[in-house]
Formats: C-alpha cells, structure tokens, sequence
C-alpha cells in the first residue's frame, strides 16, 4: 500500500526593529519546491549537505516609480538555479558554523509541539548596528537600489560545492538598513504532514 498523503512546507517571515518593536515586514513566502525537496532528501540522507546554512538579502525584488508605486517581482521559486533578483548581502545563520560570528543571535531551532503533524524551524538572524559594512548613517535613503535597502531575501541551503541552493524567496516593499537601526529577522518554515 502506498503512502499518498503528503508533506506540505510554508514559510512565513517578520522584519522588525528589537528595540522600538516597530514591524517593518510581516508575510507569507514562497517556497523553491524543487530545491527544497533536494534539500530534505540530503538532510534525511546524512548528505553532510542540505540543511539551511544562511540567509541572503537583496535589492532587486521591486520598482518603485516616481510617485511611490511600487511593483514587485514574483519571487523566484523554480529552476535548481535560482538566485534573489540582487543579491547584495549575506549572513550565516547556521549556529553551529564556524563561519557564524555571533551564533547566540543568528541561530536555527526547531520547534514542535507533541501529538501535532507539524514542526516549525525557526531561523534568526540580526543585522546589528555596525553590518552590512558601507551601509548609510541613517535611515533616509531616497534611492531604492542602495545596495542596503532590501526588498528580497531568501534562505540558502548548505552546499559543499560552493553556493547552496535558494529554498525560499520573498519579495517585500523597500526596507532600509543603516547604522542607526538594528533589524531582526525571524523567519519560520513549517513542515506539515498532510496526514493526521
């Protein structure tokens, strides 16, 4: 007999300030199907590849016209290649990398409660103060392309041969980051069976 019921995977992400609590972003996301397949598979399979390793931001995932229209992008949820529209910034969020400099804040974690079909994971990342390098002082920027207003980022899969696969993809209105700003990014990806 064959098993047909299925896992289902939605993410949903929120952008906020941890000091003032200001929500900048709150939405769902896309998920890379195929990629995240590849990714599950690997991870289950002891691949030593896989697992989500960083968290990627860029500025190409919108147009805003002179009048403050703004037009999104579809986020880019095919292809085993697909990347963010620009990438412009990337951080380690796997907390047990060595290449992650503050792991007690851009970290993973599961999180499931007993007798449900569903565990959620749970990653976090901030952007302190100081990072990305060659940000602005303040949060004025009038000139959406600035390489740290972001209006895309996604969640990367670790991969041995270099550049891990894009698992998730969101596009979101222009949020700037600059150096009198702390933004907290706290990203969850629910793995639910369709059974039960």
């Amino acid at each position: 007999m064959q098993d047909t019921n299925g896992v289902v995977v939605t993410g949903h992400i929120k952008i906020s300030d941890p000091k003032t609590k200001e929500i900048y972003v709150d939405k769902r996301n896309a998920i890379h199907y195929e990629n995240m397949s590849i990714a599950l598979a690997e991870s289950l399979s002891n691949a030593g590849q896989g697992f989500v390793y960083e968290m990627s931001f860029g500025n190409g995932g919108t147009s805003v016209d002179p009048s403050g229209i703004i037009t999104y992008l579809t986020p880019n949820s095919t292809g085993t290649n697909a990347t963010l529209y620009n990438q412009t910034f990337t951080k380690v969020v796997d907390d047990r990398s060595v290449n992650n400099n503050d792991p007690s804040r851009n970290y993973i974690e599961t999180r499931h409660v007993s007798g449900t079909n569903y565990t959620d994971v749970i990653v976090s990342c901030l952007l302190d103060y100081g990072e990305p390098n060659g940000q602005d002082a303040f949060d004025t920027a009038t000139d959406y392309n600035n390489a740290f207003v972001f209006d895309e980022l996604g969640l990367r899969s670790y991969n041995t041969a270099g550049t891990g696969r894009l698992i998730t993809h969101v596009i979101f209105h222009p949020v700037q980051k600059s150096l009198n700003r702390l933004i907290q990014i706290d990203y969850t990806v629910r793995i639910q069976s369709l059974a039960g």
